[in-house]
């Protein structure tokens, strides 16, 4: 029984002997490491980075439900990569621009 499932697993189009298998599993590196960027001061933060791991995790979050199989992998991956990217982004601007304009978060930092 166990055997025929993980020959099932090895023989799938989506298994392990395919790129849709190992793509997505590399890009869940990517995230885990731009999750850990967390913690970085947001001025360490690169704007041409971070938009790429949006765009990327945009990009093919759409893409994965389009081709055939399905590959919810890579759609659970690239929406992580775009959450990750969007709050980077997020962090950065507010940091670049608005502690900049609004002297208001700039007191409250001091303190």
């Amino acid at each position: 029984m166990a055997t025929s499932k993980l020959q099932a697993l090895w023989n799938h189009p989506a298994g392990p002997k395919t790129i849709h298998f190992w793509a997505p599993t590399f890009k869940w590196g990517i995230s885990i490491a731009n999750i850990a960027d967390f913690q970085k001061p947001p001025e360490t933060l690169s704007y041409p980075q971070q938009i790429v791991i949006t765009g990327t995790g945009l990009i093919w979050s759409r893409y994965s439900t389009v081709i055939t199989p399905k590959n919810w992998n890579l759609f659970s991956v690239s929406l992580g990569m775009a959450a990750t990217g969007i709050y980077q982004l997020t962090r950065k601007i507010k940091h670049d621009y608005a502690s900049e304009a609004d002297p208001m978060l700039q007191k409250n930092d001091e303190e």
